[in-house]
């Protein structure tokens, strides 16, 4: 890490400057910016965050390895989409359970950079019919402490229009069991991500939505 942090103004600079130039060939002549301004310094941050995040939970993983690890590459898949443009506009990273460490849609934290759009989120994104069950399950199990849960943070997601089958449709957390996602986020500011500080100040909101990953991961049967 730098005296100034581990991400300079460069790295947002560079994610404006491809935004307007999303292209293979001006990527190729700007590659060596990607690699010195973002590539390199989110690998290093990822491999500083690793110790802090083993005290949250040493079951969750902050893999630098620069495939295959937790920082998401740069390159779309495009296969599918109408949009053909070939790179993210922004850098991400997950930092997930060590049991599910190659699933996008297991309990994790994640850190999310775009200009003037950087965030850091946290729980259960997207998943599957048999995982939210078990997070719906254990929402009736353990209202006391899913109430806990709702008290300190803000649940974030896409939810069902009607409530789903087979629970009350009259309980306390009919809203939450009517949810697809559970998620939960705090907005950064750019000037946040470059300050020297923001390493710790990552760690501490990772801390403070730590409870909703603690519950999912523990409703999906994973150790914490």
């Amino acid at each position: 890490m730098t005296a100034r942090g581990h991400f300079s103004p460069e790295l947002l600079r560079f994610l404006a400057e491809l935004k307007r130039n999303n292209r293979r060939d001006w990527f190729l002549a700007n590659r060596g910016h990607y690699e010195t301004d973002l590539r390199e310094p989110f690998l290093r941050f990822i491999s500083d965050f690793g110790p802090r995040l083993s005290k949250i939970s040493r079951f969750f993983v902050a893999d630098p390895r620069p495939s295959g690890g937790s920082l998401f590459r740069i390159y779309r898949d495009t296969r599918f989409s109408k949009d053909k443009s070939p790179y993210k506009t922004h850098a991400a990273a997950h930092f997930r359970h060590r049991a599910t460490s190659k699933d996008v849609h297991a309990p994790g934290f994640y850190l999310h950079l775009e200009p003037g759009g950087c965030f850091a989120a946290a729980g259960l994104w997207r998943p599957d019919g048999p995982a939210v069950d078990k997070v719906r399950d254990a929402i009736v199990e353990r209202s006391a402490e899913w109430g806990k849960v709702r008290k300190s943070l803000t649940i974030e997601g896409e939810s069902l229009v009607r409530p789903p089958k087979g629970y009350d449709p009259g309980h306390r957390f009919l809203e939450d069991l009517k949810r697809k996602d559970f998620i939960t986020s705090v907005r950064l500011s750019d000037r946040q991500v470059a300050s020297s500080r923001f390493l710790s100040d990552f760690t501490t909101v990772c801390k403070k939505m730590s409870p909703l990953v603690r519950f999912t991961t523990e409703a999906l049967g994973l150790s914490w």
